[in-house]
């Protein structure tokens, strides 16, 4: 399995936030970010703290994908 971060972009998209706002309001660290670009994982409490943020739920920012072989 993989995580993938698509929806929180389509979703701060959608809510016209930057992810240099969302970055700087939640005071995420840069490096959390570039796992966030990267899909790769992060800790849940960031996850919940951008759920909180953006008045959502976790899987509406985030996806588990299956990988071919499994």
């Amino acid at each position: 399995m993989r995580i993938s971060y698509k929806k929180l972009w389509i979703l701060l998209i959608e809510k016209e936030i930057s992810p240099a706002t969302l970055r700087k309001d939640l005071n995420i660290a840069t490096g959390t970010m570039t796992k966030l670009r990267k899909n790769e994982e992060v800790a849940l409490s960031v996850l919940l703290r951008i759920c909180e943020y953006l008045n959502c739920d976790i899987g509406d920012i985030c996806q588990a994908l299956r990988l071919d072989n499994e």
